[in-house]
This record gives C-alpha cells, structure tokens and sequence, in this order.
C-alpha cells in the first residue's frame, strides 16, 4: 500500500514541476517579479516624493523642550552657538577629511554606499541582531535631521526615503555644507565654524591640514575624542585620518609628515550658551537622557524634543534661591569655593524634585556635586549599615548597647566627644550618634548582615569596603548626595525604595513618545523597621544633632555626618552632610572643598551648616506638602509597650535611686549623728581636760603665792632680825662713843 502512494505522490510531483518548467510559466513568474519590483520602486519613490526636507534649510538645531511635573514649560535647551558658513569658505582639507573619514564614495554615489551596506547587512545577520550601519555622509544627515539613534531596520528604511530626496533636492556640495554646518564636534560647538572657534580660536577658513584632520575625527566620539579631555588620544584619532587622506590621494606622505610636526595650539575655550531656566536639574536630564534611553547629545541637545520631568517648580527655586545666599554658608579660602550639592526626591515615586550641583558660577554640564560626586558619607551611613540590619535581627529601639572601647583586628572606633557612656540604648546611641554601638553591633550580627543591607539600600561596594568600619561609613570611593537620599527614601515609604529619577517620558519632535520612566521599585526592609528608624531619626533633629534641621508644624527626621580630615587636625572635617526627610520628601545634602588640604577644610560639623540648609529649602517649600506628622501606625502599640516598659524601669531605677538616696541619707544623718556624740564626747573631754588643767595651774598658782608669802615673811623676819642687829650693834657703837 505504502509503494503504491509513493508512486502517486512521484507522478504529481512530476505534473508539478513539468508545469512550472514550461514557457508560458517562466513568462507569467518574470512578468510578476516585473510587476512587483515595478511596484516597489513607484512605493518607495511615492515616499520619496511625499518627504520633506526643507528643515535642512534652516541653519538652528531645534529646542528641546523641558516641562516639570504639572506639565508646564520650565526651560529649554536651545543650542544657540550654531554659525553656518557657506561651503566656499571651508578648506578643502575639511572636506577632504570628512570625506576620507565619514565615506569615501561621497562624490561618486547617490546616497547610498550599496557595497558598505552589504558588508553591514552581513555582519548584522551574523550576529542576529543591528550592530553595523555603513552610513554615508548624506545617511548621517538625514539621521541627525530627522530620525533617532535607534538600531532598527525600520529606521533603517527611513533613513534610505530621506536620504533619497535629500541626494534628489541638493547638489553634494550643498549636502556637504549642510552636513558640516550641523554636526557636532563637542564641546558645545555645533558646526564646523564654532568648532574652530571653540578648539582653535580662529576662522574655519584659516584652519591648517593637522586642525581640519583633528576636527573632523572628532565626528565618531566627540566626547570622547576632544584634545581638552584627552590630548593623546585625539591626536592618534588625527593621524588615522590624515592616513586615511593621503590613502585616498587627497594629500602625500610629505603633507602627513609635516602637520604631524607641526604643533597643536588649543586657543580657544569652550562654550556655555546655556541661559535657561534651573540649570543644574537640566544638566541631569541630559546625563539621564543620554544614559537611560540611549540617546546621543545631538538627539537632547538639538533634536526637538518634548521632556516630561518629575521637577517641582517650587522646591527647585527653593534650593536655588537658598544656595545664592552667602549667609548660608561657611566662608571660604580666597582660591577655592567651599561647594555643596543638594538633591530632593519625592520617596513614593522616586522622582527627583529639585536638585542643585554647586555653587558660583554654573558651567554648562560640569561636574554636578548632587549626583557624580563621590565623598565618604560618614554617620548618616548608620541607620543604613547598622541599626537597619539590627532591627531586623530583632533587636530593639531600647535595647542597651556597649559603648566601651572596642578593638577589632586593630580597628579602635572613638567617639566625637572621646568619651565612653557604658551601656546606651539604641535609640540614645542614634540620636547622639555615638560611634562605638553601631561597630559593636554589625560585629556581633555579622558584617555580613550590614553589607547585605546596604546593597538592598542601592549603595555600591567595592571589594575593600567589607570592614567593620562601614558601620561609620568608612569607603574607598563614596557615595553621591543622589544615592544617599535614594537609599533614605525607603524609610518614609515603608521600607520600599523607588529608583531615583528626573524624566517621566520623552517625546520627539511629532509627539511620539521614544521614552518613558517603568516603576522600578525594591522592598528593602519590613514597614515595622523603617518606621522604628523614622522614629529614632526622629529623635536625632529633635534632640540630638540635628536639631537645626526642625521645621515648625512639621515632623522631620534625618542624619548628619561629619568625616575626618586626611591629616591631624583637632578642630576641622572634610565633610559634612545631612539626609533628612518629611513625610512627602526626601533630601540629601553635602558641603565641603573640591580639594582638602591643610589650608582648605571645614570647621565645626555638619550639625550647624547642612542642617540649616535643608531646613530652609524645606521651609520655603511647604505648600508643596499636605502630610505633616509620620505615620508610625505599625509599630505605635509597640511603641507605645516600649515606652511603658522604659518608664516602669525608669520609674523601677527611680525608684532604687530613690531608696539608695534615702539609705544614704540615713546613714548620712547617722553618721552626722555619731559625729556630733564624738564631737560632744571630745568637747566635754576636752573641757575637763582643760578644767582640770586650770585647776592644777590654780594650785600651782596658790602653792607659788603661798611659798612667795612664805619667802617674803622669811624676808621679811631676816631684815627686822637684820635691823634689831643694826640697832643692836648702833647702841654698841654710841655706848662706846660715849
């Protein structure tokens, strides 16, 4: 049965192949690949036909717009430094370069290199997915006019209709000045012209091979690339491109030895046109653009843009208003600025309300002290580290803790006021932010524990930071104010931290939206915990070191910290911060110098400068805010058991001291009592000593005088004896005289 249908199944495959074998079938299958190619090219020329180019006639990148949170306009980025210059006044040489470095075939093909799309079309099926373009000149117009960066083949596709008009509308020399008047070789300098302006300080028409040849390899990477980063490395990008021209046939060896000796003379410096609104928060929008949605600069900067942020108007004037006043802060040293960055999140979205980078003059996506920089953040790491990881071992807000000299391997923590305080609760221990509890305890749990946490939090370690003093905040590297008040959010939003952010979505130009913000949120610790730490932090600003921090009619929690100096110094820091927060909003702030040396630190600590900075942002901003007072609901009856239990013991204490005090004063008055018997015994001894003294020295008197009255009537008797014997022998005498 099974030969049978095999034969069958032979035999019509033979009718089959018979039939398409035929002539009229070969004829009908040409016809109809005719037919659709023909198809094709009137689609695809119906769309070349149906774009519109026209906006490379003007010279201006598009604004990209920025909208705070409700939805209003708050600033701009609009590239302003454009200079266009006709392509009569650039040097062959630029153009040469470009050609050399960007396509090679600019002048021979019609927009498109067939061959370098065929080596990338390959190489993307190799890999299985986009990672070659093989781009011409006219391809990268077309992209940066009016496409996005994406690797996709519909993009891929759009780029090929554009391409077409823009080769069918403008001769190449037009494309070519078109191309050089709009791109960017960084350093905000969009064009060719400004790029000279900005690298050389001199006219693109007076530009020499080695300049053009430096300018035009900045086109892959101008970030990346710029001789003012890296010098060596645009230099070796300089003369892969004056290899490539003399490659080409446009120069000779000659021409390449000579510019390559020739010196490179960076004149000029770089440009900041940036004059809008909250200027900082828009440098971070860029950095989040760039980076979270993979856009380039040339996309943000200049791509028309629509950005929805999730910045507050109010608080960011706030800020901005308060780190314009010098009072603020402490003075500095003539040659440096001491800086600060603050940054403030809303702990339920994680989007970042307000921030500011720094102080003085603002400079067009420099460093950001709020979110790039990377400092050692002292004891506001503790409620992280520690008392967090504690709390979930099951220990307690009131149990006692050791404050007494610890030694661990060599490492000897010390208290700020170089004091010990035995035994001290948790909550005490926060609050004063003594040093030795929470070393004391992560060594007990187990480092581990404390590590554990602080990844949980979204704090970066590295290899050298497992030791006992990252309790303290002891780091190789440091964190940024951004990541300490993102980590801190989790405590008001019941353990829950959401990733800090600024955009919510981005749309282009026509309104489609390229990128918007997901919810990436983790559960870093139970309600009952972040809601015992919010009740010690609590504590800290209302009667410990951060009480500068209090805002009235609201409940504030937070943490300061203060790091050491690098040398021996008994009266300075390096650092000072503060995370606190209410119950609707989180702030994270740092001040110290770029560069601590023996003449540049800081003095006092962080309770009397940061504190006062976050109070006065958050005073200024609370009618963004409607929640004044905690919610402690998970924890209230325990705390509420807690504090009758801490009263009865401290009544209990009261109680014995009270005892003590009393057995103390017994013995006291007993003791008096036996003193004042010993007192009067001695005094009465004393008197009978002395009476009996006066007495003897009156006998002794009396037997004096009674031997005195006897020796005188001795005396006495032996002169009248004497004077009867003078009378005696006187009558002698006159009875012989007569």
């Amino acid at each position: 049965m099974g030969r049978m249908e095999r034969r069958k199944q032979g035999k019509s495959s033979n009718r089959i192949w018979s039939k398409l074998n035929s002539k009229s079938m070969k004829v009908k299958i040409v016809i109809a690949g005719l037919t659709m190619a023909l198809c094709c090219f009137l689609i695809l020329n119906m769309f070349i036909w149906r774009s519109d180019v026209s906006k490379l006639e003007k010279p201006a990148p598009q604004p990209t717009i920025i909208y705070d949170q409700n939805g209003d306009v708050a600033s701009k980025i609009a590239v302003s430094n454009i200079e266009g210059v006709s392509i009569k006044q650039i040097p062959k040489d630029v153009i040469h370069a470009v050609i050399a470095t960007e396509d090679q075939r600019f002048y021979k093909h019609n927009g498109i290199n067939y061959i370098a799309i065929a080596r990338a079309f390959t190489r993307n099926a190799i890999s299985g997915q986009v990672v070659a373009g093989g781009s011409t000149i006219t391809q990268q117009l077309a992209k940066n006019a009016f496409l996005t960066q994406e690797r996709t083949y519909t993009r891929k596709f759009k780029e090929l209709i554009f391409t077409k008009k823009i080769e069918r509308t403008y001769s190449k020399d037009e494309i070519m000045e078109r191309y050089l008047n709009q791109i960017y070789f960084g350093e905000g300098a969009w064009g060719i012209q400004r790029a000279a302006q900005t690298y050389f300080g001199k006219d693109v028409s007076e530009l020499t091979l080695g300049e053009s040849a430096m300018l035009a390899g900045l086109i892959k990477a101008p970030s990346i690339l710029s001789p003012f980063k890296d010098m060596d490395r645009s230099v070796e990008r300089r003369n892969l491109v004056l290899s490539l021209m003399e490659k080409e046939g446009y120069i000779s060896q000659n021409d390449v030895e000579k510019a390559k000796a020739k010196p490179i003379v960076l004149e000029g410096k770089k440009i900041d046109d940036y004059k809008g609104k909250y200027p900082y928060y828009v440098d971070h929008i860029i950095e989040e653009a760039i980076k979270k949605y993979d856009l380039t600069e040339n996309e943000v900067l200049s791509g028309g843009l629509h950005i929805f942020t999730e910045l507050n108007p109010t608080i960011q004037s706030a800020a901005e208003q308060v780190y314009k006043d010098e009072k603020m802060f402490p003075e500095s040293q003539s040659d440096q600025l001491i800086q600060s960055g603050a940054i403030f999140i809303n702990p339920s979205t994680g989007g970042i309300n307000a921030l500011v980078g720094g102080r003085g003059e603002h400079t067009f996506r420099g460093f950001n002290h709020a979110t790039q920089l990377k400092r050692q953040p002292g004891s506001t790491m503790k409620p992280l580290a520690a008392y967090t990881p504690a709390l979930e071992q099951g220990y307690e807000i009131f149990d006692r803790l050791q404050d007494s000299p610890i030694n661990i391997d060599g490492y000897q923590p010390m208290n700020a006021d170089k004091q010990f305080h035995g035994e001290v609760t948790m909550y005490e221990a926060l609050v004063h932010s003594y040093n030795i509890p929470p070393v004391w305890l992560l060594e007990r749990m187990g480092l581990k524990y404390g590590t554990n946490a602080l990844e949980r939090f979204g704090i970066p370690l590295k290899e050298e930071d497992y030791t006992p003093g990252i309790a303290l905040g002891g780091m190789s590297e440091g964190v940024s104010p951004l990541l300490m008040a993102q980590a801190f959010s989790a405590f008001p939003n019941n353990g829950v931290r959401v990733e800090a952010h600024s955009i919510q979505k981005i749309e282009d130009a026509d309104g489609e939206v390229i990128g918007k913000w997901s919810s990436n949120a983790t559960k870093v610790t139970d309600p009952s915990v972040a809601q015992k730490i919010t009740y010690m932090l609590k504590g800290v600003v209302e009667e410990g070191t951060g009480v500068k921090a209090q805002v009235e009619g609201w409940e504030v929690a937070g943490k300061t910290g203060t790091t050491e100096l690098p040398f021996a110094n008994s009266g300075g820091s390096k650092d000072h911060w503060f995370v606190g927060y209410t119950p609707q909003i989180v702030g994270a702030i740092w001040m110290g110098y770029d560069k601590t040396d023996e003449n540049h630190y800081l003095l006092g600590s962080s309770g009397s400068t940061v504190t006062s900075i976050f109070k006065e942002i958050v005073s200024k901003s609370t009618t963004e805010f409607s929640q004044k007072e905690f919610s402690l609901a998970a924890i209230e009856k325990q705390l509420s058991e807690q504090r009758k239990k801490e009263e009865e013991k401290k009544k209990a204490e009261e109680k014995k001291k009270e005892a003590e005090e009393k057995k103390k004063e017994a013995e006291e008055k007993k003791r008096e009592a036996e003193e004042k018997k010993k007192e009067k015994e001695e005094k009465k001894e004393q008197e009978e000593k002395k009476k009996e003294k006066e007495e003897k020295k009156e006998q002794e008197e009396k037997k004096k005088e009674k031997e005195e009255k006897k020796e005188e009537k001795k005396k006495e008797q032996e002169e009248k004896k004497k004077e009867k014997e003078e009378k005696k022998e006187e009558k002698k005498k006159e009875k012989e005289e007569e």
